[in-house]
């Protein structure tokens, strides 16, 4: 019987392509939305909602600005305000479409090679105000709206989409939009 081997150097780049591929993927119970007009999808976006993880853990009055570069790909900058350490924090990124310009499936990086996935699942298509975003799984959950509060209705669409969705909204954190008087206005998008 003839062994097949791997050589371990193609190991390594098989399993890392696999996991890669993994963070560009999505949940199955949520779909892109279309049509998607990225030239509206552009500008600042605050965050209202989100399922917490350590790269945004402690931070409120976060915010995102999209825009367009000469090459075609979108510039993503995150910023948020830490209370305990009373400064903004920033990260820029780079995100392009998955597949279609046309599908709000794009994927994102604020680390080199490593992207993730960012799916528009639910948006007020009509005045592009407010929308839901998943990321490779159901682990990843935010709302985002152009103004730092929306109204209720908004958040109850939000919640049953999420729901429905298979997201576990009992953990769900609202973002304090709301400036402490004691933090300092460095931050450029104000």
């Amino acid at each position: 019987m003839k062994r097949f081997c791997i050589p371990p150097l193609s190991l390594a780049l098989i399993v890392v392509s696999l996991a890669l591929q993994g963070c560009l993927g999505k949940p199955d119970t949520v779909q892109p939305v279309t049509p998607f007009v990225l030239e509206q999808y552009l500008g600042r976006w605050y965050e209202i909602a989100r399922l917490d993880h350590s790269f945004e853990r402690g931070l409120d009055h976060v915010n995102a600005e999209y825009s367009l570069r000469d090459d075609g790909t979108v510039r993503v900058l995150n910023r948020g305000y830490s209370a305990d350490k009373k400064e903004w924090k920033e990260a820029e990124g780079t995100a392009q479409f998955v597949g279609s310009s046309n599908e709000g499936y794009l994927k994102v990086s604020f680390f080199g090679p490593f992207y993730g996935s960012y799916v528009v699942f639910g948006l007020d298509q009509k005045n592009y105000q407010y929308s839901f975003i998943s990321g490779p799984d159901t682990s990843y959950l935010w709302l985002l709206a152009r103004t730092p509060t929306v109204d209720d209705t908004v958040i109850q669409q939000f919640l049953q989409a999420a729901k429905n969705a298979g997201f576990d909204t009992s953990k769900l954190i609202m973002v304090d939009q709301s400036l402490p008087s004691a933090a300092p206005l460095q931050n450029p998008a104000q």
